[in-house]
């Protein structure tokens, strides 16, 4: 079994590289093992397609060090909070056991992203409790596992963080990441025939720097990484406190 120390659990592939590269690169730098298990394959997305997300994901998450990355293929657009959908994020959940789990905004211009992180928090409770039963690619029946911590990144609407994470020795890997994703950012090389939206103008990564940049400045370095928390978070050490 490969055990996790995070385990992030984003609704889209690219959601992960734009709200925590940063910090993921950061934690893999220090010996933590971190992987990904995007919710759903981002097929509804205007530009590229699944398959060519598939290939995207692969090459990010080979830039980010990830010790693993894979797929819940949940349907695009359409999934819900429910007993069908809370099994399939359990099960990942108790194959990986990470004791953090990093998932998407309370809510945000996107709905999925607000629905994936109430998928991500009942899944997360649910499943510590042992009655809830799932079971392996193998039939057999997994253990019950419930992280310490469900933390959400922030997106495209601000909302305030209860923690910030200093990423700025490692916000040029982070970009190069997020470019992984060359069908849905700015990329004059993309085929000129597929719409512009939202987020492949070129002032879309400006938007995610100034972002970054903010949240920086509130603990006295360059570029940071903002997450919430629906638990209060403590620390060891008041010197621990930036």
């Amino acid at each position: 079994m490969l055990k996790l120390d995070i385990l992030v659990l984003p609704v889209h592939p690219d959601d992960a590289e734009l709200g925590c590269a940063g910090t993921i690169l950061k934690h893999v730098n220090i010996g933590h093992k971190v992987g990904i298990a995007d919710l759903t394959r981002g097929e509804l997305g205007t530009r590229g397609s699944a398959e060519v997300r598939d290939t995207e994901a692969a090459k990010a998450a080979e830039i980010l060090g990830l010790a693993v990355r894979e797929n819940l293929a949940l349907p695009d657009g359409f999934f819900e909070n429910t007993k069908e959908y809370q099994l399939k994020v359990i099960s990942v959940i108790r194959k990986y056991q990470p004791e953090i789990i990093i998932t998407n905004a309370y809510h945000d211009r996107h709905p999925d992203h607000g629905r994936a992180n109430e998928l991500v928090e009942a899944a997360a409770f649910l499943s510590g409790l042992r009655r809830v039963e799932t079971f392996d690619n193998e039939g057999k029946q997994q253990e019950a596992w419930r992280p310490s911590h469900v933390l959400h990144f922030i997106q495209d609407r601000y909302i305030k963080p209860d923690i910030l994470v200093d990423i700025t020795e490692f916000w040029d890997k982070k970009i190069e990441s997020v470019y992984a994703y060359s069908s849905q950012f700015h990329n004059p090389e993309w085929n000129e025939d597929e719409p512009q939206t939202y987020i492949s103008s070129p002032d879309f990564i400006d938007q995610i720097k100034g972002r970054a940049r903010e949240f920086g400045k509130s603990i006295n370095t360059k570029y940071a990484e903002g997450f919430t928390s629906r638990k209060i978070l403590g620390v060891d050490n008041l010197f621990d406190l930036r």
